[in-house]
């Protein structure tokens, strides 16, 4: 380490102190790898700005960070925000993680003598010999492009914005998207006495609970969360949505058939706002069946699991009929007080790392074992899918966390 006309020089850096990062400095400060870990807000920060209710959708004892598992007494209860943050804080100060806050890194460039150079949000300078990037597997928010049609003075949220019901303006709540945030806020919303419709795409579903176990751990035992990319039915399956669920109040069923029970409003995508009108297609249907189709492969999948190891099925529940007949088809823009996105994320790492070629045409990085394929010494952790399906989350990033602090390990030698 050291400086060199205003420039820091540090062997390896890692950006990012959510799960990602702290698993790798650990695994790294395991190896003997002196490191700095640079995050722009605080440590575990992404988690702190989660809507008030927000639990965990993965059992407690699904939290397996290195040396950092979850040692608490309600294994198979579901910690809220605040529970996250604080289990992030107590496994960065466990082993002396040495994180920097509030400092961004707002680019990153090779140099022609295979150093890495940083810049900061602080007007700092850094070079590297090593960058793993651990920035969280989901950055930006996709808006859709009718967003630009929306009345001026109609509140339009971002899942991030959204806090509680109680914040929102007075009116009917338009809720774009139907994966787990989507019917979490339908579901909390309803259940606060306000009139949500909720605009549903493809998304699965599952029961919370069958055969005596979670989903989750059904999930885990049946090699589930192991799925690399080259074994998902097509490349598209990527970027489906998590199983609609959520971990609220213990955790229970959640998908478009119990939020219909509550008097949420169903509704197809939103297609575009004109005229003093949100207009829905006419596939809730569609959206429907596709959610069941995927709980159907996962019965097939746990059946067969069952076949292979001697043991007789569980009880799986068939979904019970949809009434799709009571679509929402149009809402007056005039009733609505608030739309919230819940539409997704995508990467942005082009934003910032400046070697476009390095990225495939979905933003994610080229890579093998989350060594960049076109940048030597450029590592990337937390990745969606970057090994496996669990890659990103808090029950497989050590995994790869592990992987990755060997190699770096190996290039310094």
């Amino acid at each position: 380490m050291g400086t060199h006309m205003g420039t820091e020089e540090i062997d390896v850096v890692v950006i990012g102190a959510g799960q990602a990062g702290l698993a790798v400095s650990h695994e790294l400060a395991g190896a003997g790898v002196s490191h700095v870990v640079l995050e722009r807000d605080t440590v575990g920060g992404s988690w702190s700005g989660r809507w008030d209710s927000f639990c965990l959708v993965t059992p407690n004892h699904t939290t397996r960070l290195p040396g950092g598992a979850y040692h608490g007494d309600d294994p198979d209860g579901f910690l809220p925000r605040d529970g996250i943050v604080r289990h992030m804080s107590d496994y960065a100060a466990s082993f002396g993680a040495p994180v920097r806050t509030g400092v961004a890194v707002t680019s990153l460039r090779p140099r022609p003598d295979g150093l890495l150079d940083l810049h900061t949000s602080d007007d700092g300078a850094i070079r590297a010999r090593v960058v793993i990037v651990a920035t969280g597997a989901f950055q930006e928010q996709t808006r859709p492009a009718w967003v630009a049609d929306v009345p001026r003075g109609l509140a339009v949220l971002d899942t991030a914005d959204y806090r509680n019901p109680r914040e929102l303006p007075d009116g009917d709540v338009v809720i774009v998207g139907s994966g787990q945030c989507g019917c979490q806020f339908a579901e909390e919303l309803a259940l606060a006495g306000r009139r949500a419709v909720l605009a549903c795409g493809h998304a699965p579903w599952a029961p919370r609970r069958f055969g005596g176990r979670d989903l989750v751990d059904w999930l885990l035992e049946i090699g589930f969360f192991d799925q690399r990319l080259a074994e998902l039915p097509n490349p598209a399956a990527r970027l489906w949505p998590s199983p609609q669920a959520t971990g609220a109040r213990g955790g229970h069923d959640l998908h478009t058939r119990t939020l219909q029970g509550l008097g949420v409003g169903l509704a197809g995508h939103l297609t575009g706002i004109g005229e003093g009108r949100a207009v829905f297609a006419d596939d809730l249907a569609d959206s429907v069946a596709w959610g069941d189709d995927r709980w159907a492969d996962l019965r097939t999948g746990i059946t067969r699991w069952s076949g292979a190891h001697g043991l007789p099925a569980p009880e799986l529940p068939v979904p019970s009929p949809f009434d799709a007949g009571a679509a929402v088809r149009e809402v007056q823009v005039r009733d609505v007080g608030a739309i919230i996105l819940t539409t997704g994320f995508h990467p942005t790492y082009r934003s910032w790392i400046e070697v476009p070629d390095a990225f495939d045409a979905a933003g994610y990085p080229l890579h093998t074992d989350g060594a960049s394929a076109v940048v030597p010494g450029l590592y990337f952790v937390g990745v969606h899918f970057m090994r496996k399906r669990k890659s990103a989350l808090l029950v497989g990033v050590g995994e790869d966390a592990a992987v990755v602090a060997g190699a770096v390990a190996e290039r310094l030698g």
